[in-house]
């Protein structure tokens, strides 16, 4: 059974796919043990006690340095046991210790075909609106591989969603949270709950 941590700040739509699909049948072998937001007020939070999921709030602004929060980060993952670490719209920097500790075991889901509109600055609805300011006819959604970069993992899925015209920014990441993150995420786990992902991103 895989044993999996989720990582968000905010609302959890991303985990709620996670969880449904657990429920659903549509992710096996897999359990999601802890969801961590470094927002105490993020819906999220919600969404896990009502699943029955330990909810933790661990936010840098309740210590006096980012050092110290990256271990007390680390120390409360390692005291999980987990087999899987998904970001999931969490937009705190992971700790070097801690990727080189979890690599090939930390996973992100980004609302943009990677590579592009992707990298510093590139998320939530800034995505979007890059996207639609580019003119785009194509965008989607990519899980990958969490590497010290800034989405520059191995890719493990991508799915490309149609731009409409008419498109504004929050219409478009709702069409591409519906038909690409929801999807794909939970896909990519269920694919490496059952040993179909090796941890350098390779299909088997």
């Amino acid at each position: 059974m895989l044993k999996i941590g989720v990582l968000v700040s905010g609302g959890g739509t991303n985990l709620q796919a996670i969880l449904d699909a657990i429920d659903s049948g549509r992710i096996t072998n897999a359990k999601v043990e802890i969801v961590i937001s470094n927002n105490a007020g993020a819906y999220a939070l919600e969404r896990a006690r009502q699943h029955g999921i330990a909810a933790l709030c661990l936010s840098p602004k309740s210590y006096e340095s980012r050092a110290a929060y990256n271990e007390a980060l680390l120390e409360t993952i390692d005291g999980y046991g987990l087999d899987l670490i998904v970001l999931a719209g969490f937009l705190v920097t992971i700790p070097p210790a801690m990727i080189q500790k979890y690599r090939g075991r930390i996973i992100n889901i980004h609302p943009s075909l990677i590579p592009s509109f992707c990298g510093v600055g590139y998320y939530g609805l800034k995505v979007h609106e890059a996207a639609l300011a580019r003119g785009v006819k194509i965008t989607g959604a990519t899980v990958h591989f969490v590497d010290e970069g800034m989405d520059s993992g191995p890719i493990i899925l991508q799915k490309a969603v149609e731009v409409l015209p008419g498109d504004t920014p929050k219409v478009l990441q709702q069409r591409v949270m519906e038909q690409a993150e929801w999807v794909i995420l939970p896909q990519a786990i269920d694919m490496i709950a059952n040993g179909k992902i090796e941890a350098g991103g390779m299909v088997k």
